[in-house]
């Protein structure tokens, strides 16, 4: 009878149980879900600075759509990492168009497809002017809903689908803003892609 391998039995598998849940761990940050913090104000006011939130990545992973009103992170666009920004940082804004829309932004307001387009998430009227430009194919356009002072879409052009990290789902600090990170629903938009 050997006790020396049995006392050392559990040890083992408790290193291999632990082994194993930091490997699920590890999967999971890379392949479905990770947390990321708020570093700016530019989604004023959905998301506050320091604001730290989960962000699920299978969507863009299994190129599903990813329909006006979601709020996306990205990757930074080699237009801004040209200009010296960080290529490791990943930016967030909301998507307002999609490819073959034709976006605009005129009279203090969004318009798509030469309508005004609703957004309960924007607190104040547009102080620029953009476009009209039509989406290319395989691109998003994004602005922060804090429109006046982000640096998106309207600077910087499109976005590449392929740059998309994954959607924001859920805030979970600070804990008194804990829950859902909202945006429509599909079966809540109309046929041109606006609140219905």
């Amino acid at each position: 009878m050997d006790t020396g391998s049995q006392n050392k039995s559990p040890l083992l598998s408790g290193w291999r149980s632990l082994l194993l849940w930091l490997l699920l761990a590890l999967v999971l940050r890379w392949g479905v879900i990770e947390p990321r913090w708020i570093p700016s104000g530019s989604m004023l006011p959905t998301l506050q600075l320091q604001d730290r939130i989960l962000v699920e990545k299978l969507r863009p992973r299994l190129h599903r759509p990813l329909p006006n009103g979601t709020v996306v992170v990205f990757h930074a666009p080699q237009v801004l990492v040209s200009a010296g920004y960080d290529p490791k940082a990943a930016l967030i804004k909301r998507v307002v168009g999609q490819a073959g829309e034709v976006l605009e932004v005129k009279d203090g307001a969004l318009w798509r497809n030469g309508r005004p387009v609703d957004e309960p998430w924007r607190r104040e009227p547009l102080d620029y002017n953009f476009g009209p430009v039509t989406v290319p194919a395989g691109t998003l356009l994004v602005l922060g809903d804090n429109r006046n002072a982000s640096l998106d879409s309207h600077v910087w052009g499109p976005l590449p689908e392929t740059d998309v990290i994954g959607t924001a789902v859920l805030r979970y600090w600070p804990l008194s803003r804990f829950g859902a990170i909202r945006f429509p629903a599909p079966a809540q938009l109309n046929a041109d892609g606006e609140l219905g």
